[in-house]
């Protein structure tokens, strides 16, 4: 087991991940007014934007593939060449000049997210200490959190009427020329916030490749080894499947992450969108809206790395689905087109954020597997969850209408699924607090694994 200082570092250069993944998604609703315009796209067009992206889709197909990858050949294996597909995708989305190359970038990026997310929270756990796991979660859950705060920050100081927008078009002559449209010229500052993450993307991956490998992995594949198994990829998929505990904690988690994400992938993709059309405030008003949320976020969520090792994580679980609850109830009673409610709903939401579900499932979904599928697990859950959550949001779009006028019925449908996920999570909780990943695998599957 890493020492504390250790598993810090290493936590941080593995929690880049989670910015990179959470940055993606922010720069594309952050920008995806001016995408808009620049390519005259319509209402379902951002839904397939959504659809294919790091929020749903693409992260889907990536992390069934990472997760049984990382099982397969390590978690190092991720770290060494995943983020060159991220870059890839990130560059192809600022050069883009028409939908489909939109589109093939969004689905690049997302896909590389997929891969990379598993592994991370994996890694995460196996190289912290029992009395920090919980504490190291956490940290990757603030750089969720850090993204998209610096992400939008970004945004708004390069788009039109920003503090830097007169460098962007500076730029964005020099480099489409002087007869650039207006609406070619305002999504420079779009191109340049993706430009952000590619930096960030090539720093992170210098960082990640040279991560030692997870000793708890190496120990697994020894013994299956000595033990003559089958570690291929579909006899670790039919052994994940045929162990009823591992089903049952398969449809737990799945149970409480999807009926959380559907709500939270929307907001992470459209909600500076819906702030715009639905609470009609401005592309800017929207985006410090969204900034301060996320800026609430990070500061919750530190608060709860203090605690989540010493507290009951039912109580911190319930908690936060209450405030999640209790921002809907409000914003369906006040109204979404008035700055109390509004503010209101981003206050309470961010709120909620720092306590949020993501949490346990990345903690739970690391403790309650053995480390043999543990990725694999986690990569197939998210995959469900995520390709769910692309479907709700081509579904959205349609509920939403084309300037906000089905909010009120789409926030009924968000109230009614975090009742749900409050209502799983609170009968199914597991009692793992302070417990080894070992101990928690033998009290679970003795050797029946």
């Amino acid at each position: 087991m890493a020492n504390n200082k250790g598993s810090l570092r290493s936590t941080i250069a593995v929690s880049l991940t989670n910015y990179l993944d959470a940055g993606a998604i922010v720069a594309g609703a952050s920008g995806l007014t001016l995408w808009q315009k620049y390519l005259g796209l319509t209402e379902v067009h951002l839904g397939w934007l959504n659809f294919i992206s790091a929020n749903c889709l693409g992260a889907a197909l990536g992390a069934i593939i990472g997760g049984f990858l990382a099982d397969k050949y390590g978690r190092k294996f991720i770290y060494t060449y995943n983020l060159l597909v991220y870059m890839l995708g990130v560059l192809l989305v600022m050069c883009s000049v028409n939908f489909p190359m939109l589109l093939c970038g969004f689905l690049i990026t997302g896909i590389s997210v997929g891969i990379g997310v598993p592994a991370s929270w994996t890694y995460i756990s196996e190289s912290s200490e029992i009395n920090n796991r919980g504490r190291n979660i956490c940290i990757s859950q603030m750089s969720w959190g850090i993204g998209p705060m610096i992400i939008l920050l970004l945004g708004m100081f390069f788009a039109p009427g920003g503090y830097l927008f007169g460098w962007v078009e500076s730029l964005g002559h020099a480099i489409g020329g002087s007869n650039l449209s207006d609406d070619a010229l305002n999504v420079f500052s779009s191109r340049l916030v993706f430009f952000s993450l590619f930096v960030v993307a090539f720093i992170a991956w210098n960082l990640q490749r040279k991560l030692e490998e997870s000793t708890e992995w190496k120990a697994s594949r020894e013994e299956a080894k000595a033990k003559g198994e089958n570690t291929g990829l579909m006899h670790a998929f039919g052994v994940l499947f045929s162990n009823k505990i591992a089903v049952k904690t398969v449809c737990f988690l799945a149970g409480i992450y999807l009926t959380w994400n559907l709500v939270a992938s929307v907001m992470g993709f459209f909600q500076p969108h819906i702030y715009e059309t639905a609470g009609g405030v401005s592309n800017e008003q929207a985006n410090w809206m969204n900034c301060i949320q996320w800026a609430i976020i990070v500061g919750v969520t530190f608060i709860v790395s203090k605690l989540v090792d010493k507290t009951s994580h039912k109580l911190i679980y319930v908690f936060g689905l209450l405030v999640a609850i209790s921002a809907w109830v409000i914003i369906v009673t006040i109204g979404v087109n008035g700055k109390v409610g509004l503010w209101a709903f981003a206050i309470l939401w961010g709120i909620q954020g720092g306590t949020s579900v993501q949490i346990f499932y990345a903690l739970w979904g690391t403790e309650l597997f053995p480390a043999k599928f543990r990725a694999g697990a986690q990569g197939f859950m998210f995959f469900v969850v995520r390709g769910l959550s692309a479907l709700w949001g081509l579904i959205f779009t349609y509920i939403y209408g084309e300037n906000g006028e089905g909010f009120t019925i789409a926030a009924y449908c968000m109230i009614a699924l975090l009742l749900i996920s409050l209502i799983v999570g609170f009968i199914g909780c597991p009692n793992t607090r302070g417990k080894s990943l070992a101990q928690i695998t033998e009290e679970r599957y003795g050797d029946n694994y």
